[in-house]
């Protein structure tokens, strides 16, 4: 997952500041202020098995306000996250993945864009974490399916059949991809 998310996003979004800087300088100090919060948050704790829920939505919020920046008006995000849940643990960099998912699969192909949304709930023991698009759906999004297939293999390895990734059409379009771990706090780093 680390090598997968990492490269094409840093290349992206240097780009994109480049660019910005030349034509539309203060769209580009913000999207580089947002990128600078992204890897102050990604760096420290990219090589841990475990992170905190609290951590992920911290990733997800940095990584979305450096994409607002780039879709403008065409990305509206919605986060509802208990502030409870911040302590608990998650897998690192799955909500990431799911979130650049949702964006390069759901909503850039569509020249409106979207909406994504990022929630989270304990249910029957286990913490479900949801990122939702308005989306192009699942037929339409034409992913390989590498980051599913990762995510799902990082899943089995650290929590076995105790966890769960389901990918579900949103309404009225879109998809909905969940992720639900035991409930647990993160261990002490």
């Amino acid at each position: 997952l680390r090598a997968q998310i990492e490269p094409h996003f840093l290349f992206n979004t240097l780009a994109n500041v480049q660019q910005l800087y030349r034509t539309e300088p203060v769209r580009g100090r913000k999207m580089l202020g947002s990128f600078i919060r992204y890897l102050r948050i990604a760096l420290p704790r990219m090589r841990h098995d475990e992170t905190t829920l609290g951590h992920e939505v911290d990733l997800a919020r940095a990584y979305l306000d450096v994409l607002k920046v780039r879709m403008g008006a065409r990305l509206k995000v919605n986060f509802d996250i208990p502030d409870r849940l911040a302590a608990l643990a998650f897998p690192p960099l799955s909500l990431s993945t799911l979130t650049e998912n949702a964006i390069k699969h759901g909503l850039n192909p569509l020249p409106e864009g979207g909406t994504v949304e990022i929630s989270a709930r304990i249910e029957s023991g286990q913490l479900r974490v949801s990122v939702a698009d308005t989306g192009a759906g699942l037929r339409e999004s034409g992913g390989s399916g590498a980051g599913i297939a990762n995510l799902r293999a990082l899943l089995a390895m650290l929590y076995g059949n105790a966890a769960s990734l389901e990918l579900a059409a949103n309404t009225p379009r879109g998809i909905r991809a969940s992720i639900a771990v035991p409930v647990r706090p993160a261990a002490k780093a």
